[in-house]
This record gives C-alpha cells, structure tokens and sequence, in this order.
C-alpha cells in the first residue's frame, strides 16, 4: 500500500554512533612488540549475551548473530566508543586500609590497595643471539612486562621477561620515573627472575607482598598487572580451576602449576595473583592459545617460587630443580606387575632407562620397580596423595627438593628384593639443551665450514617456530630420546659452509652432525676445534652423518680461513667460550 513503510528484507543499516561525551575517555595508542605475545593469548573474545526482549514488539533479529569485536573491556562493542571507567568499590576495613574490589565468580576478590601498590611495570632491552650466524647478535627489541616487590629489596617478574637482556627498568605505580634494575637471577626451568633496585627512592612508600598457601580449587583469584590496552595498572578476575604438574613453555621442563579462568593477557607475564585475602598465590606466565578454548591462563605457585627464593638465599645463585635421571613406565597392567615379581599389596613404576650422567646410574636399574620416593608410596599409574580427593605426579617430590639433596628410594628387583637406596639428587644435564642460560652460541669456522652446537634455540633459529616437525628426524629423535654418554657431549653439526673456492662440491652440506675428525670421535665443539688446531697431518678429515666425508689439504685449509673471514666480516674463527 501507498504510504505504508514496508519492512526490508535482509541486514539491518547500522546506526550513527552517539555523540561522544566529556566523559568518554579516549583509547591511548598502542605499540605491540610481536616478541612479547609469545606466551601469552594476545586476543581474548568477550561474548556479550544478547539482552532479552523488553515487549512483544521487539522481536530478535533474524540470520546470523552479530560478531562481537575482540576489544578491551572498556571499549563499547556497539560503537567501538572507550566506556568511562567507573571507580571500584571501596570496602572500608577496621584497620582502616580501604580494600578495592574486584568482581570474582563468586561475588568479589579483594586486593588491598598496599599490595596493588606493589606490582611494578617492567621495561627491558633484549638483545638476542643469532644462532644461526653466532658471531653476531640480532637487533635489539623492547618489551613490558609486571612484576612485584617482595622482602629483601627485591622484585620478582618472569624470566622470559627479561631473557637476554640488556637494559632493564622499573616503574611503580603513579609514578612518572623509570628505575634501573639489577638481575639477580634468572631461573629459567621455573620462568622467574629476581632484580633488585639502588635507588632508595624506588623502595619509598613500597610494602612487600606476602605469600600465601597454595589454594584449593574454586578459590577466587585476582591477576593484577600491566597487560596490552592500556598503560594503567589491571585487574581480572576469576577462580582456580585446576591443580597439576604443568608443562613450563619457557624452561621446557614440567612443574606444578595452577590453571585459571581469569585473563591472562601479553605484559601480564610476572603479575602476581592474589586470594581473597590479599596474599600472592601465585605469578601469571603464560596462557593456552587455541580456537576451542578461551580464558585459560596458568599461574606459578607459591611452592615454585619459595623453592627459587630459597634456592638463591642458600646458595647465592639459581641452582635449579632436580629431578630422577630416569625414564619409567606405568604398571597398571596385572599381567606386567605379575611378571615383575610384585605381590597383590605392591604398587610402582618400572624403570625403563637411566641417564648416564646422573648419580642414579651408580645404584638403579633397568627394570627395577620404584616402590616410594621419600617414604611416600608410588601408584602404579606414578601418582602419589597431594591432598584431600587429589593426586598428583611423583615428580611433584622430586622438585621440592635442591640439588644436592639426598633421597630414600626404595625399588623391587626381578628377584623379588626390595633394596632402599640413599640418592643425591642433581639437576638434568640434556644432550640437547633447552637453554643456553644466557651464554651466546659457541661456533669454530675453518676453510668456510662454521661448526656450531645444536639447542632448542638453535633449532628455532633454523627451522623456525615448528622446529619439531621441520627439523632433521635424526636431530629431533636425540632431542626426545638421546641421553649424554658424558657430562660434557655436545652434538657438533655444520651449520653451513661460506662458499669458497676451497670447498668446492661441498656447498650443499648442512646442519649434519660431525661423528669423528682424522679417525677420533668428536665428543663436543672445544675437542673437535683443539684438533684441527693442532693437526699437523697433510689432510683433515671429517666425518659427517649418512656416511659422508670432508676432506681438506691441512695447510691450505687454515691459509684460506684469513680470507674467508675478511670477505664475510667474521671478527673471529671462533668464539671466547672456544679460546678459554
């Protein structure tokens, strides 16, 4: 009909955004170093429900939801205005101390206003090896990251947060000023480090936070720290939802852990996380990045972090966590108990293989079955009582301890013999490190061939990212499996050669093991640079994996480096570690 507007079919226009206010703050320019999101969900997705009909003429739009944007929390989804941001809510104690409240999943968390205080932000330079040219260093970054202050003049942060680096400052909150920090120590297995400050003005006005019990499940959380969106202090919410061994992604090693539903996001790294009480339970350090799950952040606890404060006070520098140099199967099978010679009331773990290296290897053996660790008896699926309804892995034991600690153990023989052993324990040593603790790549170049050690890093730098499925499967096999036959191997690979005249036909070899040099066995970089220092026959002989030879005239060879050298502007044939 004339007249009649008639309801068009299909999307509905979008409106004008409303004016904005006095009251709109405006969103502050942001600068995300890629470097930093690492270990951490750089993209949270708020699901807003939609609000429900107010009459019976609104009805609910027809076709696809509308997508809501991956935006701060005081953004506006609607129109992508910055919301005001009310004032928390002030619960006044009798001492006096006002609490600030934050909205928890079960009602509110409270964190007191001297222990916010406490959580500074860290600034850092780093500046990275270069593992695939050692003798040069990539180009320096900059990140942020929060930290703590805790007793002793000293402030607790994450060690990825200041891996590598360079320079590194500390601002409190309110403050306008930048304080260099010293480090401390760096506990790369637990992702904690510790600096200190010498400016007395930092401390000023500054309480320490206190630590508290390790929580149990359901317990209300508080993360505050200095994450993307903003350059003022924040506060998220939520409860503890698990308790377990976790895998550390920074230390590549597993330790306990909690898991949160709070948002864990990139410059949360170091933030500590409170209880209800207003005591630290824990340090935010990574988060789980995945389509199918959303606000899934993990959290260092309080027993991880005393161990490291504990490990420094005792032996003035990070010694790290020790751990049963063994590698063990589950019994669960009656069949395989019933072979093993183990009686009904009987439960344990079958070890499979022993690390050469470690102090276990004097006293266990393959096969043997590991009873209990410590006077706690071990489950056959290698569990052990945590607390009321819960169990947690063994090696949670292990890790309380220190290196140098000694341990009952006591295991079942195939003969049926129980045998208690006294063990000192010692921290790993891998045939492929996970960490070069700091120290740049070791490399040694001779006629255009650059021999280098293989690590995790070094892998990185090769392969990229997805190292684990592009990587050699030879080097990738001794990374999962291999254990050092000596406490000093190394896997020596030809990372590459610098085309010269003098290595023609070998141009194409590439990140491939070196097994003997002149007929001797190749133990690690420093032996393998002292013998073709020394050499003095007419050839050098390399051999390589899959059957490969290198063959060099001995003086030719060692004429030609100089050049080499000179044309790739190398300061050195090799590094300081290789000339002590």
């Amino acid at each position: 009909m004339a007249g009649v507007n008639k309801r068009k079919r299909g999307r509905k226009p979008k409106s004008d955004p409303p004016p904005s206010t006095a009251e709109d703050i405006p969103s502050p320019h942001i600068d995300i170093d890629i470097d930093d999101v690492v270990f951490s969900v750089s993209n949270v997705e708020l699901i807003h429900p939609p609000p429900p009909p107010t009459s019976t003429s609104q009805r609910p739009r027809r076709g696809r939801p509308r997508k809501t944007p991956n935006l701060p929390q005081n953004i506006n989804p609607e129109n992508g205005k910055t919301l005001k941001v009310t004032s928390p809510t002030r619960d006044n104690k009798p001492n006096g101390v006002a609490s600030l409240i934050a909205p928890g999943a079960n009602g509110a968390a409270a964190v007191t206003s001297p222990a916010m205080d406490a959580v500074v932000k860290v600034f850092c330079v780093h500046t990275e090896p270069n593992y695939s040219l050692p003798w040069q260093r990539k180009r320096q970054y900059s990140s942020s990251s929060s930290g703590f202050v805790i007793k002793g003049r000293r402030v607790l942060t994450n060690a990825h947060s200041v891996e590598h680096y360079t320079q590194v400052k500390l601002k409190k909150r309110g403050s306008d000023t930048k304080y260099v920090a010293t480090v401390l120590a760096i506990g790369t297995e637990c992702d904690i480090a510790l600096l200190t400050v010498d400016d007395d003005e930092f401390w000023e006005g500054v309480s320490p936070v206190e630590f508290g019990d390790l929580p149990a499940l359901q317990d209300g959380v508080t993360v505050v720290g200095y994450p993307i969106g903003g350059d003022t202090i924040s506060v998220t919410s939520g409860v503890v939802s698990r308790i377990e061994i976790l895998s550390y992604v920074h230390g590549s090693t597993e330790l306990l852990g909690l898991q949160i539903d709070a948002a864990i996001n990139s410059g949360n790294s170091g933030g500590p996380a409170f209880n209800d009480k207003g005591n630290c339970v824990g340090i935010a350090f990574q988060s789980l990045k995945h389509e199918d799950v959303e606000n899934i952040g993990y959290v260092i606890p309080t027993p991880v972090i005393m161990h490291f404060i504990k490990d420094y006070e005792k032996n003035g520098a990070y010694t790290g966590f020790p751990i049963l140099g063994v590698e063990w199967q589950k019994m669960e099978n009656p069949d395989l108990r019933l072979s093993m010679g183990m009686k009904p009331d009987q439960k344990g773990v079958r070890i499979r293989r022993i690390d050469p290296t470690a102090p276990e290897s004097m006293m266990l053996m393959p096969s043997d079955v590991i009873l209990s660790f410590d006077g706690v008896d071990i489950a056959n699926d290698g569990t052990v009582p945590f607390r009321h309804g819960e169990r947690i892995g063994f090696s949670y034991l292990v890790s309380q301890k220190y290196s140098g600690d000694n341990a009952a153990v006591e295991v079942l023989r195939r003969n049926s013999e129980i045998l208690n052993f006294n063990i000192k324990l010692a921290t790993q040593m891998r045939l492929i490190p996970a960490h070069n603790k700091g120290r740049p790549p070791s490399y040694y170049i001779i006629a255009g061939f650059v021999f280098t050690t293989v690590s995790v890093p070094y892998l990185r730098s090769e392969y990229g990212k997805d190292y684990e499925y592009e990587a050699p499967v030879k080097l990738l096999d001794k990374l999962l499996h291999e254990f050092r036959q000596s406490p000093d191997e190394q896997i020596v690979v030809v990372s590459q050669v610098l085309v010269a005249d003098i290595n023609i036909g070998y141009e194409e070899i590439v990140n491939t093991q070196v097994l003997a040099f002149n007929g001797e066995p190749v133990n690690n970089l420093k032996s393998l640079a002292s013998m073709v220092e020394k050499c003095n026959d007419e050839f050098l002989k390399f051999d390589l994996e899959y059957q490969q030879v290198v063959v060099l005239q001995t003086k030719t060879a060692k004429s030609a480096t100089s050049d080499i050298l000179t044309t790739h502007c190398i300061p050195s044939a090799m590094s300081e570690h290789l000339r002590a």
